[in-house]
């Protein structure tokens, strides 16, 4: 049974802080992509700072088809999206209360965010084969604001969860994360093992 649900919901000072500094983190690593990127268009023969090797290799992401998906450089799209998560964080340290459908539709973006950004990290390892450091920065920004919010919705009943899901995500919000940039981890570690270990 779902528990009651006042007319708005505020977070407390460690939700809050968490989303502006992972939407902090988003906006910085998409503002230096945003500037490489107007500096490759002005020189093709550009090399970002970021490129340290046949694997960490950010000018091999920023040229590739995957960069700009919807048409204009995703670091865009991020400068917006981010932004947003900065200013739900400030209003929260600001007392701000939001009704349900608010915080479902803050949900439902950083669900569109973490499922974009898994694309990219299958789309980096295996057919760009490189990876991009401020990329990965806004990887781990992405799921961890995605999966706070996802218990902030199922600890206030936004989101329908038994009440075993409701006590796990009030105990181990940390849980979900953790294994999620784990498992990305792994998974970098192993497609590149014998550059990391040769």
């Amino acid at each position: 049974m779902r528990p009651p649900q006042p007319a708005a919901v505020g977070g407390g000072r460690a939700f809050a802080l968490l989303l502006v500094l992972t939407g902090a983190a988003g906006l910085l690593a998409s503002w230096v992509i945003t500037l490489d990127e107007f500096k490759l268009l002005e020189d093709p023969g550009f090399t970002p700072g970021c490129s340290l090797n046949p694997v960490v290799s950010c000018g091999s992401v920023m040229r590739s088809d995957q960069a700009s998906v919807f048409g204009f450089p995703n670091p865009m799209l991020g400068l917006v999206a981010y932004g947003v998560v900065v200013c739900v964080g400030m209003s929260l340290l600001a007392r701000a209360a939001f009704p349900r459908w608010y915080w479902l539709t803050f949900t439902a973006g950083c669900l569109f965010g973490v499922g974009f950004v898994s694309w990219l990290q299958f789309e980096s390892l295996y057919r760009i084969n490189a990876l991009c450091l401020w990329c990965c920065l806004a990887w781990v920004a992405t799921i961890l604001a995605f999966w706070y919010a996802v218990s902030f919705d199922v600890r206030h009943g936004f989101l329908p969860a038994p009440a075993g899901v409701r006590t796990f995500f009030a105990e181990f919000t940390w849980a979900p994360p953790l294994l999620h940039i784990g498992a990305i981890g792994m998974l970098v570690l192993t497609r590149w093992w014998s550059f990391w270990t040769g």
